[in-house]
């Protein structure tokens, strides 16, 4: 009995001395757990639910659903569309993002007003739907791989347009995206800032939106993600579907050619 009393004795101090010598965790494996922890009840399902619901409704001034909604790939077909966009649209003569593409397609297919659905604030009334059905065409390519088109002029346009844009410093603290997201091993509030000049690596960056907002319970499209980046640079919030949001998506887009998309995401 004495011999095993003092071979347990031998192991628990063997334990705490592995603890009291053990390496303290980043801030950023901190973080990754909990993100972790959270992924299995990510609240952002409800949203991707919605938003498959909202896809097959029969809805606005024509009554008629959006299972005919090209996204790029066809009438109709949604897995694969999120990691080609934004891409050239042929029909309305312009590169769009998923956002604008859906807006589009609840015009001419529905029958809403798209100024009236850009002019509304995100969260709210048909603008919460977009947030919805962006969510859930996401998750059907979650998984898949970042490939954007650059094979038409406009394409290659705004990807050039993006990068000018990311580059940008201006307003009164002389921010530019790049100040946050153009150099490695950068961080801010004990977060680790990705480096959105090249991939990044899977389920970073671009490849990690739509997500869902831990910290004040909304749901975030890429849209509401970048409208949030020119607050922080104290530049005034830019329209809805802009050239400089799309051009933007653009260029993190290409960028991120080959990353896995695991959006919708988690966030803090």
């Amino acid at each position: 009995m004495m011999k095993r009393l003092a071979w347990c004795a031998v192991a628990a101090l063997a334990t705490l001395a592995g603890t009291a010598f053990a390496q303290p965790k980043s801030a950023a494996d901190g973080i990754a757990e909990y993100r972790k922890m959270l992924e299995d009840g990510n609240p952002a399902d409800l949203f991707e639910a919605k938003g498959e619901d909202l896809w097959k409704q029969k809805r606005g001034p024509k009554s008629v659903s959006l299972e005919a909604c090209d996204l790029g790939k066809g009438p109709g077909v949604v897995k694969g569309a999120f990691v080609e966009l934004p891409r050239w649209f042929a029909d309305t003569g312009r590169v769009q993002d998923l956002e604008d593409r859906l807006v589009t397609c609840m015009a001419t297919l529905q029958g809403f007003d798209p100024k009236a659905i850009a002019g509304t604030a995100f969260g709210r009334g048909e603008m919460a739907n977009v947030t919805a059905l962006a969510t859930w065409v996401a998750a059907s390519s979650r998984g898949m791989k970042f490939n954007l088109p650059v094979a038409h002029s406009e394409e290659r346009r705004f990807y050039e347009l993006g990068k000018r844009a990311f580059y940008f410093r201006g307003g009164p603290m002389d921010f530019s995206c790049a100040s946050c997201h153009g150099e490695d091993d950068k961080r801010i509030r004990l977060q680790d800032l990705p480096n959105l000049t090249k991939n990044p690596g899977d389920g970073i960056g671009f490849a990690a939106w739509p997500a869902y907002r831990v910290s004040n319970g909304q749901m975030w499209s890429m849209q509401l993600r970048l409208n949030d980046c020119f607050r922080q640079q104290r530049f005034p919030y830019p329209g809805f579907a802009s050239d400089v949001t799309i051009a933007l998506g653009s260029y993190m887009g290409v960028n991120a050619k080959g990353a896995q998309s695991i959006a919708p995401a988690i966030k803090r």
